[in-house]
């Protein structure tokens, strides 16, 4: 007999209800009382056949305020209003099986069962429900402050943030703090400094415009599947996430943000280059998956085969897990490490000799003060499971965020540019991983511009690539090579990376060619060698790009 049940409990004192089972249909949508802060979703019986239940909470237009997945490793889902700031009232839940024998039936609408205690005593108030919250969270995680939710946090940003969300506030040195409007709707100002050789460069410019509401709302629901569609044959589009190569024709794609600051409901696919197709891969993998995120950080260990994800954040809640995905098995497991490191996001991770080397990166702390930027450096051990601070020399970089780090030649970390609000910087460190020395590298040539969140990627023992970004006004699309061994910057013009992007992934790899894959140029000639693919971001006009561009590594070599 086949027992199998997906079950929802609303509100802390709800019984469970019933919404789907062997029989009857395998699609059904439930009207969450307005009184219900709390729902939880869990399977019950053997999955058999069953693939996974997707599940999506929706405001009173039909846009999803978050997503969700049951799978035969992952049987309970639970959301509160709290941590989803567009939960207000008229929220459905929509939940559909996928896999087994689906029945045809059509969707049932369903209604939530009114609890009524036996007893007489009353419901907890709003305001026991916060300190039951607050007892639950750390002390950075804490809201409740009015001050607070005046104003947002200024790293822990899109830079496609639409008006729908408090526009972030990015100052300007010598200004009050929230002065500054970082999109605003006028012809506004900001001073972005980039830190030089010898001091701090200034540019000036009209801050981004955010698109208007009307436009927001009409792109939204356009990019918004219908119900109950094939599933996607690519990821959507996104910014925030990572690609993580993992041999020569495979790359692992995890997490990411996209539309309205929704986080993606097909948080993980695999890339194979040999044809460039995408497979989703989230339930290929068994194990607790990591929870959605942004500004996280994965980096694969090719002599243990496993990809490790550290940090990252999820509206005001921050991470400091580390979760390893052992590509041989395929199984996730979350590492219940010994040490200190704070919740970040924005950092950079780099491996080395088997260790994570995390640097840098946005950390929260208490209310009212706002988020922060560290200048720290954390290691990870995966064979101790531990994390420590090594003791490190010389002149290190100031505290910053969404900046990038190349491991050159095995023994030298390159640091580039990053921000930490209100400056923005385009600033060159270097690690020396056997003394463990910092220094600043004194550049020559035509320098990028002050930026944060843009992509960079090893093309050579000696070379490798800066582009695109956010410079505080505008994404951006150039490219620039730096040379470790002349410390010189060389600018290159490529027609495949003009678009405007930030937030997006390079990656480098062994490929059958290069091309732009898209309807427009399928005969496009092939070549072989080693291939920069770009995937994702977006460019701070609400746009977020699902898009996978190749450039020959060569290429980029022979344009210097």
């Amino acid at each position: 007999m086949d027992d199998f049940g997906v079950y929802a409990a609303f509100g802390v004192n709800g019984p469970p209800q019933k919404l789907l089972s062997a029989e009857g249909s395998s699609r059904v949508r439930v009207a969450v009382p307005p009184s219900v802060r709390q729902v939880v979703l869990f399977s019950s019986g053997r999955w058999g056949e069953r693939i996974c239940v997707n599940a999506e909470l929706n405001d009173s237009d039909r846009m999803p305020i978050t997503i969700g997945k049951l799978t035969p490793y992952n049987k309970c889902l639970s959301w509160e209003q709290w941590e989803e700031e567009t939960w207000i009232d008229s929220v459905t839940l929509n939940v559909s099986l996928e896999g087994g024998n689906l029945s045809t039936e059509p969707e049932v609408i369903m209604a939530v069962k009114e609890y009524t205690p036996k007893d007489t005593a009353a419901p907890p108030a709003a305001r026991e429900l916060h300190g039951k919250r607050k007892r639950e969270q750390t002390a950075e995680e804490e809201e409740g402050n009015d001050w607070t939710k005046r104003r947002e946090e200024e790293e822990n940003m899109c830079p496609n943030a639409t008006s729908e969300k408090t526009t972030p506030v990015r100052k300007v040195r010598g200004q009050a703090k929230g002065s500054q409007k970082l999109f605003a709707s006028g012809a506004d100002t900001t001073k972005l400094k980039g830190a030089g050789e010898k001091g701090a460069a200034e540019m000036q410019g009209t801050v981004g415009r955010t698109p208007p509401q009307s436009a927001v709302r009409t792109k939204s629901r356009q990019a918004k599947a219908p119900a109950h569609t094939a599933p996607l044959a690519s990821p959507s589009g996104r910014w925030g996430q990572t690609l993580c190569p993992i041999d020569a024709q495979t790359a692992i794609l995890i997490g990411g943000q996209g539309a309205r600051m929704q986080f993606c409901k097909d948080p993980m696919w695999k890339l194979c280059t040999e044809d460039m197709s995408w497979v989703a891969a989230e339930t290929l993998a068994e194990g607790p998956t990591p929870e959605a995120r942004i500004g996280h950080t994965a980096v694969y260990d090719p002599d243990s085969r496993r990809i490790f994800v550290f940090g990252g954040s999820k509206n005001k809640k921050w991470f400091n897990d580390v979760h390893i995905l052992d590509t041989q098995s395929w199984k996730w497991t979350m590492v219940e490490a010994q040490g200190k490191v704070p919740p970040l996001a924005y950092h950079s991770c780099s491996m080395f000799q088997g260790e994570l080397f995390v640097l840098g990166g946005v950390f929260p702390r208490p209310n009212p003060e706002p988020d922060d930027c560290s200048d720290s450096l954390y290691i990870f051990d995966p064979r101790l499971s531990i994390w420590y601070q090594p003791i490190v020399t010389g002149d290190k970089p100031s505290p910053r965020s969404g900046h990038s780090a190349c491991v050159m030649q095995e023994r030298k970390i390159y640091v580039f540019g990053g921000w930490d609000t209100p400056v923005c910087y385009n600033d060159m460190y270097m690690l020396d991983l056997g003394l463990m020395e910092f220094s600043a590298v004194k550049t020559t040539g035509n320098p990028p511009s002050p930026r944060s969140w843009h992509g960079s990627a090893v093309l050579s023992d000696t070379k490798f690539l800066i582009h695109g970004g956010y410079n505080g006004n505008n994404a951006l699309s150039d490219a620039f090579i730096f040379d470790i061994d002349t410390n010189s910057w060389t600018e290159v013009s490529v027609p495949e990376l003009s678009v405007p992007r930030a937030g997006h992934s390079i990656i480098t790899m062994e490929t059958a060619g290069h091309r732009c894959f898209s309807e427009e140029d399928e005969d496009a000639a092939m070549n072989g060698g080693r291939t920069l693919l770009v995937f994702g971001g977006g460019d701070n006009e609400g746009n977020f790009y699902s898009d996978l561009t190749t450039v020959a590594v060569e290429e980029l070599l022979g344009a210097i």
